[in-house]
């Protein structure tokens, strides 16, 4: 290989690729890895074949105007090799080719063999298209006069291909590429979605975010990851930098007028300018909690952009990434969250992933933590089959479990769940005048705010106890909910339930408080019927316990845990060989919420069918992205899976929930979380909403979703 080519360099500009080399019989091989920015056009050469005796090139590797890779015939082996003269004359000739569109702004890894008698193309590791030429060697010529070729992107042909190439390697005779596949694989900054807290996505893709003054601007949180081309976190010992761009320039963005940065990083109560507080990577994750100190409206109305780059790695554009567009709003006194179904939900992170990972979004996770989770979750303005007529709600009386199994305890759980009103936006029915103002005023300090109009009010559980709740971690609700749950009764968890839900703008903080006592009550007697009184018992030992109480609480005794299914859980629990009290506890925070889901009436039907397959497991974010890719890329869009994300442990307000992870029509994976009350867990006047469609059903119907998928799992 030459020594100054593109494959002593890290990363390289593909406008720079020239290497030369002197194949053996006609034979060689080359890999490498392959970057296309959106600013590229097509179609275009991505390589061409140069030679020392020829002035003019000929196209070796091009792509066109659909994205599709072809693979041409070398000039001096084959008699119908590309016009040297004529940059579109490949269509014309026997050409190796891939039935996929390259995707932009993603790392591609692109494998190339050349033989006298055939030409092979090799994408992602595996074979994709393959041509033999034996009916078109060059006997003039033959294998022995090429003894030197130059293989470059020189350009000119009216296109540019804009792009990064990475460990670009050549070899002078057939070599396994497929092998380098796995070797050294190029990085990637990007943001995790599923992470982002405290903001509004509204139907345009824009998130909104308060912002502005002191007293009115609010903390919103999200990850960035570092991942390998393969998708896994990478542990590198570097600084993240996060600033505030203009969206439409991405200019940055100037400070206010108080001579305030304009994006602020909070630490620990005290807000710092984000140039001087950067986030530290731990095990490929950086946590940001920001806010931003400039409105929108001071900017000409201007969206924004947040964005974020690893400088000691260099810069690149696949080194850096950007958040939507964002709208800084200032707060006002009846700000709430808009009717919703799909919800976009926080990171709880713990230790596999970040500085306070859980278990699911990014790697899997060994160990439980109380990271402080948003009290608002970022939400998607995706509806499943209901209007947004808010609509007062009561219990059903005749309410009743789908499975006979179902003990009184677990009826006890979701009656006591049901029996918090609420509207179907979300909010508690009992709470809507409060929000019925008819001032527009974005100051926090006009007419009367809900605390005002509710301070007459006394309840048992104190309101310093209510604010306390909604101010800590999840690690402090936790142990707050215990000391409650021990001696208040049914009547002050739902007042509690009832008031942290209205504060902190999401029911689902109300609903881990209402199952909180059963869980715990449960749980504990669980523990002790397992344990007998020893500090610690064998897993294999607890399992059997685990498995049925899981099945009585999901009602359903048709379905057991498979050993995939087990294994998860042990994981979730530390992947220790003996279970502790600590362990059990982390497990059964989670499994708790996840079986009183399945036993609602919604998801049993469909946790119980088996064909198809509606709910495959205990899955990870992992196992469900790979189920979701070919060996060419994504399968189509539209195709999607459900499963029980494992980063959410109770009292995170997304416990228990389902996430729906699919192909978009961008050929990106995205993660929605269902809020599935609007639709299911509403009652008016004491009926059932027998009007609305299965589950399965609403899923089909959205426009996002079209075919559900299969996740193979290992034995």
């Amino acid at each position: 290989m030459d020594s100054d080519s593109v494959g002593s360099q890290e990363y390289s500009l593909l406008k720079d690729l020239r290497l030369q080399i002197e194949p053996k019989d006609g034979t060689f091989s080359l890999c490498f890895w392959l970057y296309f920015t959106t600013s590229s056009t097509f179609p275009s050469t991505i390589i061409q074949q140069v030679y020392s005796d020829i002035s003019e090139s000929a196209p070796f590797l091009v792509i066109d105007d659909n994205k599709r890779i072809h693979l041409l015939p070398v000039v001096l082996l084959h008699e119908e090799a590309p016009d040297t003269g004529n940059i579109n004359s490949w269509a014309e000739v026997p050409h190796a080719t891939v039935d996929f569109k390259f995707p932009l702004e993603k790392w591609v890894h692109v494998g190339c063999q050349v033989c006298p008698d055939y030409i092979q193309l090799q994408i992602n590791g595996e074979i994709v298209g393959e041509k033999s030429l034996c009916s078109l060697l060059n006997e003039k010529s033959g294998s022995s006069d090429l003894k030197k070729l130059t293989l470059a992107n020189v350009g000119g042909d009216g296109n540019s291909v804009q792009g990064y190439v990475h460990n670009f390697e050549i070899f002078p005779s057939i070599s396994s590429v497929k092998d380098y596949h796995l070797k050294d694989p190029p990085l990637k900054l990007s943001i995790d979605e599923s992470s982002v807290s405290e903001i509004e996505e509204e139907s345009d893709g824009v998130w909104a975010v308060v912002g502005g003054k002191a007293s009115c601007r609010r903390n919103f949180s999200m990850d960035v990851v570092l991942s390998d081309a393969f998708g896994q976190p990478v542990d590198k010992e570097n600084e993240v930098f996060a600033s505030l761009l203009y969206a439409d320039t991405r200019v940055p963005v100037e400070n206010t007028t108080d001579d305030e940065a304009p994006l602020l990083a909070s630490y620990d109560g005290i807000e710092f300018s984000s140039h001087e507080r950067p986030s530290k990577l731990l095990l490929g994750r950086a946590s940001f909690k920001l806010k931003i100190s400039q409105l929108s409206s001071k900017c000409d109305n201007r969206f924004f952009l947040i964005r974020f780059c690893v400088p000691k790695l260099g810069n690149y554009p696949f080194l850096e990434t950007y958040s939507h567009p964002i709208r800084c709003i200032s707060r006002s006194r009846n700000t709430r969250l808009s009717t919703l179904v799909w919800k976009r939900s926080t990171v709880l992170n713990f230790s596999s992933v970040s500085q306070s990972s859980a278990l699911d979004d990014g790697s899997l996770e060994l160990q439980h933590s109380g990271h402080e989770a948003q009290a608002n979750p970022l939400v998607k303005r995706f509806r499943i089959g209901q209007d947004k007529t808010p609509v007062s709600v009561k219990t059903d009386p005749t309410f009743e479990q789908p499975d006979e199994e179902c003990n009184s305890h677990v009826q006890n759980a979701t009656q006591v769940e049901n029996e918090f009103p609420r509207s179907f936006d979300g909010r508690p029915a009992n709470f809507n005048e409060a929000y019925d103002s008819p001032s527009d005023s974005e100051s926090i300090g006009e007419g009367n705010s809900p605390l005002n109009s509710m301070a007459s009010k006394r309840y048992p559980i104190s309101d310093m106890t209510i604010f306390k709740y909604c101010l800590a971690s999840l690690a402090e609700k936790s142990l707050i909910l215990k000391e409650i749950t021990t001696s208040a009764p049914d009547k002050e968890i739902l007042e509690l339930a009832n008031h942290v839900s209205h504060y902190s703008g999401c029911s689902h903080h109300g609903n881990q408080i209402l199952i909180a006592k059963r869980l715990i009550s449960h749980g504990r007697n669980l523990w002790k019927e397992m344990s007998l009184n020893n500090h610690h018992i064998p897993w294999e030992n607890g399992v059997y316990d685990i498995q049925k109480h899981f099945k009585m609480i999901a009602c359903c005794g048709s379905r057991s845990l498979s050993p995939q299914d087990l294994n998860l859980l042990r994981k979730i629990a530390g992947s220790q060989e003996y279970l502790t009290q600590e362990n059990f506890e982390k497990l059964w925070c989670w499994l708790y919420p996840v079986a009183i889901t399945i036993s609602r009436e919604w998801i049993n039907p469909i946790w119980k069918s088996t064909s198809p397959k509606w709910i495959e497991g205990f899955i990870t974010k992992e196992e469900a992205e790979a189920s979701l890719q070919g060996p060419t890329g994504f399968q189509e869009p539209g195709t999607f899976v459900l499963r029980f994300p494992t980063s959410r442990s109770w009292p995170h307000p997304d416990a228990g929930s389902l996430v729906v992870t699919y192909v978009g029509n961008d050929y990106k994976l995205h993660h929605r979380l269902l809020s599935l009350h609007q639709a299911y867990g509403s009652y008016n006047n004491g009926d059932k909403r027998v009007d609305v469609k299965p589950l399965q059903d609403m899923l089909l119907a959205e426009p996002e979703l079209s075919q559900l998928g299969r996740i193979i799992r290992s034995h």
